[in-house]
């Protein structure tokens, strides 16, 4: 008589999840104990959820993203609302390198989760120089490379479009900076597995898919486009069938590891993507309607995989190919 499976409970449950790296050493890999991590630009830079939970429950954050210099960002308006997300044209506002590293990084020393800094510039020098100046920083378990910002004039999505520059930047990155490197990815492109290609032959140890959708929106009394900026991006739930299907085409095409982002808003919406192929997943605009959608979520993929029985997270990886 066979004996019957015992049934797993939330203790048995192991979420946690490994982006390897291109680097052949183990110490350079990204290990997350859960898949979630957060988009930049949609927390700041940690403190700001603070009163809302502990961020170390996360797999990893990310910062807000930073440039060269000091930016303030485009003019207002700059967010607008649609049925199902926001269209946004921030502007990269951050206060630049320089005091990220004196005054925002150490400040993350009382976490105990990885943080990766997003880094954007307008030219392929700031890209190197910001790698420079992060070299060796040990607050940091390793950069994102913003090739995809649909909200700047120059570098960001002009870049991010043309596999060749994709390359070139993401080699120069690779030769000043030993760390962990993830280079976030624009949907706005014919093919983004071309992109993704030229990122891992250049040296990049993941990918990001996907940052906003160009969008806009027009203001009908005032007949005008409702943005300062004219065009945003478009993030929420209206871009996730986009992100997902880019997660999928991309995954059986290269070797290092997906971050999937773009529209979560639940632990199935994690799920999915890791069916996908994302070895982990990004929650960004949902935390602005939800400050505590990070461990809402988390309970949520623990519900998944005990209806399921699935004891390893990361078994699902690609699982539906």
């Amino acid at each position: 008589m066979k004996k019957k499976k015992k049934k797993l409970s939330k203790s048995d449950l192991d979420l946690s999840v490994i982006m390897k790296s291109q680097q052949k050493a183990e110490n350079k890999n990204l290990n997350l104990k859960n898949p979630l991590i957060t988009a930049s630009g949609t927390c700041g830079n940690g403190k700001e959820l603070a009163d809302f939970y502990d961020i170390n429950q996360l797999g990893a954050f990310t910062t807000k993203g930073i440039t060269v210099e000091a930016q303030s960002g485009n003019k207002t308006p700059r967010i607008a609302e649609t049925s199902a997300g926001i269209i946004n044209s921030i502007g990269l506002e951050n206060p630049g390198v320089e005091n990220f590293i004196r005054e925002v990084l150490p400040e993350t020393k009382e976490y105990t989760l990885p943080i990766l800094a997003n880094i954007s510039g307008y030219s392929e020098q700031d890209f190197i120089s910001l790698a420079e100046k992060l070299e060796g920083r040990e607050e940091l378990a390793g950069i994102e490379v913003n090739l995809s910002c649909p909200n700047i004039k120059g570098g960001g999505m002009v870049f991010g479009t043309d596999p060749e520059k994709v390359f070139e930047i993401t080699k120069k990155v690779r030769e000043v900076y030993s760390g962990y490197i993830i280079v976030k990815l624009t949907p706005n492109i014919t093919d983004i597995t071309k992109t993704a290609l030229a990122a891992e032959k250049a040296g990049a140890d993941a990918v990001a898919m996907i940052n906003t959708l160009s969008a806009m929106k027009i203001d009908i009394d005032q007949q005008k486009p409702l943005l300062a900026n004219t065009f945003g991006g478009l993030s929420g739930p209206a871009v996730r069938p986009v992100a997902v299907k880019m997660v999928y085409q991309t995954y059986k095409k290269i070797g290092i590891p997906i971050l999937g982002l773009g529209g979560v808003r639940s632990g199935s919406d994690v799920i999915e993507f890791m069916l996908a192929g994302a070895t982990a997943v990004g929650i960004g605009t949902v935390n602005m309607i939800d400050p505590t959608a990070g461990p809402r979520i988390i309970g949520e993929i623990k519900e998944y995989m005990l209806k399921h029985q699935i004891q390893d997270l990361s078994s699902i990886i690609g699982a539906a190919h």
